[in-house]
């Protein structure tokens, strides 16, 4: 049911700050018209009970089932659209063969607008099936089928950001599959921003243009400089790869003398709506810049596993103060749900601070300084930390935000969640949802009050 200009009796869970879980018990959530919170109720406020009563007389009030929880609909912040039909596939290679040897040759059938309207429905439809309610894509160099991606987010209601990848460095990107030139990538960024913005079915935004270098190896510098300058005139997004690798980092330092972070903030490219993915091998000083430049990280604990060969700093980037979300990576990574890299998220981090060898003793094993995170930090970066990353008003149940969110269903009969009332209360169901739940759990998903699956 779509639940705009309703009010809703509901229990759930949001993280606005880090490290802390906001129990909502049987409160009421107010959902205007526009798809944004007016208020939220919780019992024992002065007027809870005759709201509720007035709510339930003129049928303005919808209550979720017995055994349904209600959460903030996943924030994906690193999504190759193009790559999900490879998909846990080609996982066994390093990050440059398996671009030339995989991922170009994909991405370049994207100039067949049929395969692309396909490939594209279904992811749309399959994240948002798995709670993710709004995805950060980079697309192909292919006009047609970005401005279709943009028109299947539309259709189906997902909230997207959308970017025309720019790769136009003949030195490693492939004749087949790059942008002709430097104006070609430029007029191509140029164009999409137009499209996005003019489109007649995006009166709320629901869809964002985004500047998207590919990454500094596959971008000349007159490229990543008018980029910058196109950035800085539209006020747009931008997101691109940041230190993900030996090969990446170690490409930028040798090409330019300094990091890929240095290096985007000379071309203009680094502020408070960068994205940054991966950000492994990022220094003390590149930490320092992000920070400043208020510019987000995009933490993709499973395909760092796969292609970066380095464990991001995680708990010491959210101790500094940067903002940090969790990205999938499709298809870097084999899963494309959030709760899977949630859980990835803290497992990597507690191998990190104890340290994987065992040939080394305990008090020299592990990391210098505490890494290890919870379940609470996973939940918080996969919502409202997402929300923050992407300077939107996203990821919590908060008056002025969007209503975007999930139903988990906990007795779902092909469901993963078993709750014991005798034994689960308060955020421990939360930690149960986080760690057990799967698709089949997902009951609803609503993306600014409308119901979409």
């Amino acid at each position: 049911m779509d639940l705009r200009g309703k009010t809703l009796f509901a229990s759930g869970f949001h993280s606005p700050e880090r490290g802390t879980i906001d129990i909502l018990e049987d409160v009421l959530i107010e959902i205007g018209a526009d798809g944004r919170i007016g208020a939220i109720h919780r019992p024992g406020e002065p007027n809870y009970r005759s709201i509720r009563d007035a709510r339930d007389e003129t049928g303005e009030l919808v209550s979720l089932p017995a055994g349904c929880y209600l959460l903030p609909g996943f924030v994906d912040l690193h999504v190759h659209a193009p790559q999900y039909p490879q998909l846990g596939n080609a996982l066994d290679v390093p990050l440059e063969d398996w671009l030339q040897t995989y991922t170009f040759p994909l991405e370049a059938r994207y100039q067949d607008l049929a395969f692309a309207r396909r490939s594209y429905g279904l992811l749309v439809e399959d994240l948002l099936a798995s709670g993710t309610t709004t995805a950060l894509y980079f697309a192909t160099v292919h006009q047609e089928a970005t401005r279709a991606l943009v028109d299947i987010c539309l259709e189906k209601g997902q909230r997207a950001l959308i970017g025309k990848v720019a790769m136009d460095n003949v030195a490693e990107c492939p004749d087949y599959y790059r942008d002709a030139s430097t104006d070609a990538a430029l007029q191509g960024t140029r164009a999409l921003i137009d499209y996005v913005r003019g489109h007649p079915d995006n009166g709320e935004d629901r869809v964002l243009p985004v500047v998207t270098p590919r990454f500094i190896p596959s971008c000349t510098d007159a490229t990543l400089k008018g980029l910058g300058a196109i950035a800085a005139q539209c006020g747009c997004h931008v997101q691109t790869h940041c230190s993900e690798s030996d090969w990446a980092h170690g490409y930028v330092l040798s090409r330019h003398g300094a990091t890929d972070t240095q290096m985007l903030d000379r071309f203009g490219l680094l502020g408070r709506r960068t994205v940054l993915a991966h950000a492994n091998f990022i220094t003390v000083d590149d930490m320092e810049l992000i920070f400043t430049r208020q510019a987000a990280i995009a933490h993709c604990p499973l395909s760092n596993a796969y292609f970066a060969d380095a464990v991001f700093p995680l708990r010491a980037a959210l101790e500094k103060g940067l903002q940090v979300g969790l990205g999938t990576d499709i298809s870097g990574g084999p899963s494309a749900s959030i709760l899977e890299n949630c859980r990835a998220a803290v497992l990597v981090s507690r191998m990190l601070e104890s340290g994987v060898d065992p040939a080394v003793t305990r008090e020299n094993r592990g990391a210098a300084a505490p890494a290890q995170i919870d379940f609470r930090d996973a939940f918080h970066l996969a919502t409202a930390g997402g929300g923050i990353a992407l300077d939107l008003p996203i990821g919590q149940f908060t008056p002025g935000y969007q209503f975007d969110a999930i139903m988990i269903d906990t007795k779902a009969s092909n469901g993963t969640i078993r709750l014991w009332d005798e034994l689960d209360r308060g955020d421990q169901i939360l930690q149960k949802i986080i760690y057990t739940a799967s698709a089949a759990n997902i009951a609803s998903t609503w993306v600014g009050g409308n119901h979409i699956v």
